[in-house]
């Protein structure tokens, strides 16, 4: 934005503080009479033929400005990556640990990278470890949408699980083994 002596157009149309039309008058009249009003003169529409200007406080309108894009900032919600490493040969109680982190991330909001690490002849037995992200998008089918499939990159197989937009009703649990026991279930 174009103000005071900035502005090198002869004829420009004039708004006042309060909206009302003033006219079209030569720019010299305007900054004279914003600075009577001790105002500035800022031009608000350039490419309009002739150009509007406006007589207000620009220091005033900038802070307000400002402070508007801050508050418009803190009601934006950032989605951030988590990731989970996994291994191709992990145990079950270790699988759910890692599911139940994943779990967290996406009731957070967040989007989840799920990585299989390979080492040394795991890498000759890739299908292992896509068994292992098979698995995962499985027990989290009804939270996730799946934005990208099992992917092989390096010694690394990767997949990316986003949110659903609605919000869940019930969460998937881990699954926990019987150990037996007397038959009683607790709920």
């Amino acid at each position: 934005m174009r103000i005071n002596e900035e502005i090198h157009i002869r004829e420009v149309r004039v708004t006042s503080a309060e909206g009302e039309q003033l006219g079209i008058m030569l720019t010299r009249d305007a900054l004279r009479m914003a600075e009577e009003q001790h105002l500035d003169l800022v031009e608000v529409a350039p490419k309009a033929k002739p150009p509007v200007c406006r007589i207000m406080d620009f220091g005033k309108f900038r802070y307000e400005q400002q402070k508007r894009e801050k508050e418009a900032k803190k009601k934006q919600k950032t989605i951030s990556i988590k990731e989970v490493k996994l291994r191709p040969n992990i145990d079950e109680h270790d699988f759910n640990v890692k599911l139940k982190n994943a779990l967290r991330f996406v009731e957070e909001g967040n989007k989840v990278k799920v990585t299989i690490m390979f080492r040394g002849r795991e890498l000759s037995h890739p299908e292992l470890g896509r068994a292992v992200l098979d698995r995962v998008a499985e027990r989290m089918t009804e939270l996730v949408t799946i934005e990208r499939g099992a992917k092989l990159e390096g010694k690394n197989m990767t997949m990316i699980l986003s949110p659903k937009v609605q919000k869940p009703t019930k969460t998937v649990k881990p699954v926990k083994e019987d150990k037996g026991g007397n038959g009683d279930a607790e709920d």
